[in-house]
């Protein structure tokens, strides 16, 4: 009996725990295994312990820590609490999340060299996820460099006669930045706070309008002067101290374009710290998450985290009455709501892209498993296609991935004005989804069959499982084809 109630103390702990600090290992996950060997490992080297400290620190024998360490054995409920304790970190630490965007990155890329021979099968993927991540990140940086030579390889013919300076460019950067915002689950904290404190300060929020607030901010904190006119859609002239402000542009577009001038000033310490710590190797890199992380505070400056936290909830994710509500565009509500990732004021968990409509993907953030496809184009059931023939509607669907994890997929074309009929608007696609397990939080869940048939979507044509969706734009690559030569489907080869 006394066991009985020391383990029931125990998981009310681990639940409390899990409800504090932002949903970590929900109780109803628990029976699955924790295996937290390298993260374990990493946190007492950090801090300069031997095993025999650290050992005694959290009540376990040497043995079993090093078993622990080298992922010989799971981390127990009791141990998970004296991990807490004794490393004085959040739980939201050791989630695993992290773990699965690697497993399924690794997934795509090793899929892709094997072509049609033998794949790593999910087991070995998640072993080398969780004991080797800096491996596994230094192997998904070389595929990149290989499909990077291949694709040039490939357009040889389009570069000859060109600079040959050229065709040994580095590759653009945006990769190296879409995948630091992803694993760090598209939410910055350092940033956050600060940006939540400054629109406090400036009582930005629900219902105040920001424009003329952020010219006296930028005014009186910075000691810069707004000035409209046109030309670009913004830009700074340091020595003067003046930020133009192109007229021409949406209400919304000007405030974030001001809050975006404002963070690169006021939060210029905190964005360089970030941008050391990634480390990236080209500087074109840095350039760009540098605009990346003023963008992030912008939208962190207009929707304060804990304000737009209880909004969201208030009116179940309504986007509409959001933009509203925080004066702000249908996209920047969407872009703000995947970064609700904060320990303890976690909000629901989204995906969000943004696409044009020659399918590139030109933002993309995920707090979810949802998976983008890292090369090629997207899958073509994905409703983020069928919004632009359908403008100014949203659009929802409920759709299932090949792993068996459903989403409610919101869509919705927006177009942004070119400004003059000789500069076209310029047209995309915003996907907006989260998990099943969230539709009751979700206003556009209203007369959607939760239990009826979903869309059976993938991550892209290149690694689908699915062999027999009729969607198919060409053949998997690790699966051999057959064409038959007397015989035509819809699609005109077999998958064996």
């Amino acid at each position: 009996m006394q066991k009985g109630n020391r383990n029931f103390a125990n998981r009310a702990e681990v639940w409390k725990l899990a409800k504090g600090f932002g949903d970590f290992c929900k109780v109803a996950k628990m029976a699955e295994k924790l295996f937290l060997g390298t993260k374990v490992r990493k946190l007492r080297e950090a801090r300069g312990w031997t095993l025999d400290q650290c050992a005694a620190r959290l009540a376990l024998s040497p043995s079993y820590l090093s078993q622990i360490e080298t992922n010989q054995r799971p981390a127990t409920a009791r141990v998970l609490i004296s991990l807490t304790r004794a490393f004085d970190v959040d739980a939201s630490l050791f989630d695993l999340e992290g773990d699965a965007r690697l497993i399924a990155d690794l997934r795509e890329a090793v899929t892709d060299l094997a072509g049609a021979g033998d794949v790593p099968s999910a087991a070995e993927l998640k072993q080398v996820a969780t004991n080797a991540p800096r491996l596994a990140h230094q192997f998904l940086t070389l595929h990149q460099n290989y499909r990077r030579l291949d694709d040039r390889l490939k357009t040889l013919n389009e570069t000859l006669g060109r600079d040959e300076r050229q065709v040994s460019a580095p590759a653009l950067p945006y990769e190296a930045v879409r995948d630091f915002f992803h694993y760090r689950d598209n939410y910055i904290d350092a940033l956050d706070l600060a940006a939540e404190t400054l629109a406090a300060r400036l009582s930005l929020g629900e219902y105040s309008h920001p424009e003329r607030t952020l010219e006296q901010a930028l005014g009186d904190l910075c000691g810069v002067r707004v000035a409209y006119g046109e030309g670009a859609m913004r830009r700074y002239d340091p020595a003067a101290r003046i930020l133009y402000i192109q007229s021409s542009l949406p209400v919304t577009t000007r405030c974030f374009q001001m809050a975006h001038q404002l963070a690169l000033l006021a939060f210029a310490d905190i964005i360089e710290d970030e941008l050391a710590r990634a480390n990236f190797e080209l500087k074109a890199a840095t350039d760009v998450c540098r605009v990346g992380l003023a963008n992030y505070a912008a939208g962190a400056i207009l929707m304060p985290y804990r304000r737009f936290l209880d909004a969201a909830r208030d009116l179940r994710h309504d986007i509409d009455r959001m933009r509203q509500r925080f004066h702000t565009s249908f996209e920047q509500v969407c872009q703000r709501l995947s970064t609700l990732q904060r320990p303890g004021w976690r909000g629901v968990p989204f995906y969000f892209a943004r696409v044009d409509m020659a399918g590139n993907i030109t933002k993309r953030h995920s707090a979810t498993r949802f998976q983008f496809a890292r090369f090629g184009g997207a899958c073509p059931l994905w409703n983020v296609h069928e919004a632009f023939s359908s403008p100014d509607r949203i659009l929802v669907n409920l759709s299932e991935m090949p792993d068996g994890a459903r989403y409610i997929c919101i869509a919705k074309s927006v177009s942004k004005p070119g400004g003059s009929y000789l500069e076209p608007d310029r047209r995309y696609a915003l996907g907006l989804g989260c998990e099943i397990e969230h539709a009751d939080q979700l206003v556009y869940t209203a007369g959607l069959d939760l239990n009826g048939p979903p869309i059976r979507m993938g991550v892209s044509c290149r690694i689908c499982e699915r062999l027999d969706c009729q969607q198919r734009a060409f053949p998997p690559i690790d699966r051999d084809l057959r064409v038959p030569v007397h015989e035509r489907g819809v699609i005109p080869y077999t998958l064996e």
